[in-house]
């Protein structure tokens, strides 16, 4: 039996208990992950791992609220590490792999973890982060050979079997990404629930797309663990009786023949991979299967309409977006919806609020854009040791981002940019999304950047960073062919006085630009509010 037959067996289950532990013990044969080298794992050896691992790092001494720290590629290993400290009442911080070793050790003190977590790919971040830190050498512990840490076989060896003797839910510790500064780490409240059961919260958030328990999806993950929406789609899937594929690597190809090969739902995406995608060949795009999909849900950073338009004509209405934060709250919105309101990032989730507020966190009527401020019913949540921060963000029990919208008379929700992006020219607000997006479906652009750059009358003037498309160069003609592009599609204020090139711009795999990166070097000397 093939994952996918083994997924909709349950079809006729959907009134079963859901969540790991209970399907392992009810149906331990039933595939709750795929690796990357396409080994399949069962319920039962995932719930025997985690397991395991749990009986470790209480044996070690980790008591409930510690935090571990995991720095593990896409597999088994990181699922069933990430299971392990939520059923032991432990924080979970997944770290980035691309970060530096100083980088994943800020992120070790920060959480003040008691274990780490690493695999021998990582080997050098994991040494330099581990020593900086001053891990505990008992509690380093590595998928693979690392100088100074014990094989991650050896973590709850000898502890006996079965479930660890101490079993409350822990939580992820999810780090904001850097792109303003240091992360800061959002640490809720333990709940104190059983492990065993699945939060509303989760079956919830999955009810938004029209996903339930053993409904014979396929969830398949295409994009790094580290990030927040990655693991929670992965994670809920699993407990909900939906076997989760997991890539290593995300390539468009590779992708489309794991939707054939496993008869893959749904996904978490992003843009970019959106474009990379519509870049392959019709012929290749074509030749695979991809009628099993039910619903491709994207967000983590804005997608250019005529980019959405092309993935609805060749997917289907199928392409669901929605907008939400680490933090708690959001919107979504379906294809069908989408195509009626063009551009919106939809309407707020059940037991979710959207307001839009100005400068001095008054609400604007409809239509007027202003700050984004969202809150989820029963969510609360800090900063870890910033307090600052978290009422810097917050007006009364709403948060915000730092995000710039509207609402319409509908409640649907329009983003602009962010607030610190924006460009001031002359005294006039310029949105840098909005030209980045016109510019993106420019056949010769493979990505792009807008900010504002120093300049003496007006304070500032738009520049583009553009990453040419594969055998495009960045020459004076490309910058005329794009200036003439945008000439017809953007008002002349809003047309970038220069443009540059680089061979890549710095993006995280899930598609956030680290637009400070491109933008710093411009104001180097002077003062910019970020």
């Amino acid at each position: 039996m093939t994952s996918t037959s083994a997924a909709r067996s349950g079809t006729d289950r959907a009134a079963e208990t859901i969540g790991l532990w209970n399907i392992a013990a009810e149906h331990p044969e039933l595939v709750a992950a795929i690796d990357p080298d396409g080994t399949e794992i069962t319920y039962g050896r995932l719930a025997a791992k985690a397991n395991t691992y749990a009986r470790g790092l209480q044996s070690l001494g980790l008591e409930t609220g510690d935090a571990i720290v995991v720095l593990q590629p896409n597999g088994v290993e990181l699922v069933a590490a990430y299971f392990a400290a939520i059923q032991s009442g432990l924080y979970v911080v997944m770290a980035n792999w691309h970060l530096t070793g100083p980088e994943v050790a800020y992120l070790l003190t920060d959480s003040e973890a008691k274990a780490f977590l690493a695999h021998e790919r990582f080997a050098d971040t994991a040494v330099a982060a581990a020593d900086e830190a001053g891990v505990d050498p008992h509690g380093r512990f590595a998928v693979g050979a690392v100088d100074g840490f014990r094989r991650i076989e050896e973590l709850g060896a000898g502890e006996g079997d079965g479930r660890p003797a101490r079993r409350t839910a822990g939580s992820p510790m999810l780090y904001t990404s850097g792109t303003t500064g240091k992360p800061k780490g959002v640490r809720r409240p333990l709940t104190g629930a059983d492990p065993d059961g699945v939060p509303v919260a989760s079956t919830g958030f999955f009810a938004i797309f029209g996903i339930e328990p053993f409904d014979g999806h396929v969830h398949l993950c295409g994009s790094p663990l580290y990030h927040t929406a990655v693991l929670n789609f992965v994670a809920i899937s699993i407990q909900l009786g939906h076997p989760a594929v997991l890539m290593d690597r995300w390539d468009p190809e590779e992708m489309l023949r794991l939707i054939e090969r496993h008869r893959v739902t749904h996904s978490h995406m992003v843009p970019t991979q959106f474009h990379r995608l519509l870049a392959l060949p019709e012929q290749t795009r074509l030749r695979y299967d991809v009628s099993s999909l039910r619903v491709m849900i994207h967000g983590a950073a804005p997608c250019p309409d005529e980019i959405k338009r092309r993935m609805l004509e060749w997917w289907g209405p199928v392409v669901t977006e929605y907008y939400a934060a680490t933090e708690g709250g959001g919107t979504v919105i379906s294809g069908e919806e989408w195509l009626r309101k063009p551009g919106s990032v939809g309407r707020p989730w059940p037991n979710s609020t959207v307001r839009i507020l100005d400068d001095d966190g008054r609400e604007l009527p409809l239509g007027e854009v202003g700050s984004v401020y969202m809150q989820m019913a029963g969510s609360r949540f800090e900063y870890h040791k910033d307090r600052e921060k978290t009422e810097r963000s917050r007006v009364g029990e709403l948060f915000t981002l730092g995000d710039v919208g509207h609402l319409d008379e509908d409640g649907y929700l329009f983003l602009r940019d962010r607030k610190s992006d924006m460009i001031i020219s002359g005294g006039v607000n310029i949105y840098p999304a909005e030209i980045e997006n016109e510019l993106a479906v420019h056949p010769k652009v493979a990505d792009v950047a807008v900010f504002g750059v120093p300049h003496e009358d007006w304070g500032e003037q738009i520049k583009a960073v553009v990453q040419p498309a594969e055998g495009v160069e960045g020459t004076a003609e490309l910058t005329e062919e794009l200036l003439e592009y945008a000439r017809g599609r953007l008002a002349k204020f809003k047309l970038p006085k220069s443009i540059d090139y680089r061979d890549d711009l710095p993006r995280d795999p899930n598609g956030k630009l680290y637009k400070r990166r491109l933008r710093d070097p411009y104001w180097q000397g002077r003062d910019r509010a970020i």
